[in-house]
């Protein structure tokens, strides 16, 4: 079960996506547009529910933390349990069941907000339980993909699903935050809870091809000899380990700045609420450039050249960010956050690509899940800009984000994949 050496494959050319574009299948088109709504269900209710518990509930830079760190200890806690349920059940029907789960608790933070009772602990504990459907949601997806598409259709599908993704990263936040500041925060839950919906919708609609039963399946299937066969082989391969390491240090990095950037933008940056969503919406539209262009950069360059630009682009963003202490300007603080997408999203095309193709069939989801365990690094950067924003104050934590993304830079730049060339072959 080991790929080929990838200093020998071939690529998997991107030349021809336009004719690979062609072979994506309905199935895949219903899965791309059931990402479109559930990203952007997941984007207003993550930007909405900061600003309410600011503005609604009082809540400074240790409460906001709190909450970050509740919304995204979910990616830690369930990233594995998800990724066991992905490769021993029907993925499209585990990804309609967590968007069921999201549409739930967004609907319930808006009856909550109806009645005058929401608090910070409700939202608090309705954020975890929307979180939860958001990790299987993102656990079983990318180990979908290859069921849908052929092979060589792989860099345009995934590149597809992320364009998806950077729309509502784009559109999200900005909605959320006009939705809050224009008519209150009952519409942006209302509106997300429609949109995940409409997911669960789209995703009942998929066929999914059965799997081949693989000889790792014949013995009875137990929690821990799963886990340990995903996390050896995650570990063990010299492509794959930096490339999470890297992962789990950005996005702890990222969410030291994303727990007190409302609170920030707000004091100190003299945003309004809608402001604040047009400065994080800065950082969707880095998504979508970088998506858009991914495709024509990935024919141009070497792949570790394309994955290093991800983590470079995050240390540049991330000193535009720390200049805003000095300069407190928003278009500052919206152009780093640009930089935050439009890098980062050549890294996760690229990555995703690169995951799919060494990683056998049998272990897409739970390898899946353990590169979704680097997303558990948000409650951890959340808890550490919680701790320290509440101590020390939120310019502090954007000194300790810059450390950080600094330090995930040395991590891919040491590793051996900036020396890729060429795509792997699919694993056997």
């Amino acid at each position: 079960m080991c790929s080929k050496p990838v200093s020998s494959s071939p690529s998997i050319s991107n030349a021809g996506s336009s004719s690979s574009a062609a072979k994506l299948s309905p199935a895949f088109i219903r899965l791309a547009w059931s990402n479109l709504a559930a990203q952007s269900a997941e984007q207003i209710g993550l930007a909405a529910a900061p600003i309410v518990a600011v503005l609604t509930l009082g809540a400074g830079a240790g409460a906001t933390g709190v909450l970050q760190t509740a919304q995204t200890l979910p990616f830690l806690l369930m990233s594995i349990p998800a990724g066991v349920l992905a490769d021993r059940m029907s993925r499209a029907r585990l990804m309609a069941g967590a968007e069921t789960l999201r549409a739930i608790a967004l609907l319930a933070v808006l009856a909550l907000l109806g009645i005058g009772s929401l608090s910070m602990p409700l939202l608090a504990l309705l954020g975890f339980v929307g979180a939860c459907g958001t990790v299987a949601f993102s656990v079983a997806a990318p180990a979908l993909v290859p069921a849908l598409v052929p092979p060589a259709a792989l860099p345009v599908a995934n590149g597809r699903i992320e364009l998806a993704r950077t729309t509502a990263f784009a559109a999200g936040p900005a909605l959320g935050g006009a939705l809050v500041g224009w008519v209150g925060g009952s519409p942006a839950f209302g509106i997300a809870a429609m949109l995940s919906l409409a997911a669960v919708v789209m995703l009942a609609g998929i066929v999914e091809p059965p799997r081949a039963r693989q000889v790792s399946d014949a013995s009875p299937p137990h929690p821990l000899r799963d886990l340990h066969a995903g996390v050896s082989f995650v570990l063990g391969h010299p492509l794959l380990r930096p490339i999470f390491v890297t992962q789990f240090i950005f996005n702890t990095a990222l969410f030291v700045i994303q727990a007190v950037y409302v609170p920030y933008a707000i004091h100190a940056l003299g945003l309004s609420a809608a402001g604040v969503g047009i400065t994080l919406a800065a950082f969707g539209a880095g998504m979508v450039a970088g998506a858009l262009f991914a495709a024509r950069i990935m024919r141009v360059l070497a792949l570790g050249t394309v994955i290093a630009i991800g983590p470079v682009a995050g240390f540049v963003a991330s000193l535009v960010m720390v200049l805003t202490i000095w300069l407190p300007y928003a278009p500052l603080a919206g152009f780093s956050f640009f930089l935050m997408g439009a890098g980062p999203i050549l890294w996760v095309v690229s990555t995703t690509t690169l995951r799919q193709t060494v990683t056998p069939p049998d272990l897409l989801g739970r390898v899946s899940a353990i590169n979704g365990l680097a997303y558990g690094a948000r409650p951890l950067g959340a808890a550490i800009g919680a701790i320290v924003g509440g101590l020390v104050g939120a310019q502090a934590c954007l000194i300790v984000a810059a450390l950080g993304f600094a330090l995930q830079m040395a991590v891919i730049l040491r590793s051996p994949v900036p020396a890729l060339v060429r795509q792997p072959e699919m694993a056997s």
